[in-house]
C-alpha cells in the first residue's frame, strides 16, 4: 500500500508561485519572454504561473519523456511534441514541474537553443538534488528539496497523482 507524506501545503504553493511569478515579471520588464512549459508534469504550475505574471508573455509546450512507469529516469529521452513558436532572438523561459538528474533539462535545452533564442532560462517548481547527474543551473527555483519521490500538484508516478492540489512525498 502506496503511503503519501505532506510536502508542500495548497496554499505554501500559491505563495511560492506569487513570489516567483513577482521576480519574472521584474526581471522581464520590457523584454519578449516566451515561456515554454514541458509536457506533461509542468501543466498545473505552468497555468499558475502565466496567470500570476504581471508582463505579455507568449505560450508554448514541448514534450519530453524519459521515466516511463519507473520511479528514476531510464536515461533514454525522447522529444514527444516539438516547440511550435518562433523563439530566435526572443528569451526563453523553460518551465518545469521537477528538475531531478538533470539528464532530461540537458536535453531540452541544448534543442532549445538549436532555435537561437536571445537567452534561455529555467523556472522549476521543484528543485531536487540527490539524484543529479549533471550540473543544471535553476534560474527560478520555487521550493529545493534533497530527497523524495514527489507526486501531487502535476507531478506524476506512473500517470497517478497529478490531480492532487499538494505535492506529498511517495512510499511505496
Amino acid at each position: 500500500m502506496s503511503e503519501l507524506i505532506p510536502v508542500l501545503k495548497k496554499d505554501d504553493i500559491d505563495k511560492i508561485i506569487t513570489d516567483v511569478a513577482r521576480r519574472i515579471s521584474c526581471d522581464y520588464q520590457d523584454r519578449e519572454l516566451v515561456v515554454v512549459g514541458i509536457l506533461k508534469g509542468a501543466f498545473i504550475f505552468l497555468a499558475d504561473l502565466v496567470r500570476r505574471l504581471t508582463i505579455p508573455v507568449k505560450i508554448d509546450f514541448v514534450g519530453v519523456s524519459s521515466y516511463g512507469s519507473d520511479t528514476s529516469s531510464s536515461g533514454k529521452i525522447r522529444l514527444t511534441k516539438e516547440i511550435e513558436t518562433d523563439i530566435k532572438d526572443k528569451d526563453v523561459l523553460i518551465v518545469e514541474d521537477i528538475v531531478d538528474t538533470g539528464l532530461t533539462l540537458s536535453y531540452l535545452i541544448d534543442y532549445i537553443k538549436s532555435f537561437k533564442p536571445k537567452t534561455v532560462k529555467i523556472c522549476s517548481l521543484i528543485d531536487k538534488h540527490e539524484r543529479r547527474k549533471i550540473k543544471i543551473n535553476v534560474d527560478y527555483a520555487c521550493h529545493v528539496v534533497e530527497k523524495g519521490f514527489l507526486v501531487g500538484y502535476g507531478i506524476d508516478y506512473a500517470e497517478n497523482y497529478r490531480n492532487l492540489p499538494e505535492i506529498f512525498c511517495l512510499k511505496l
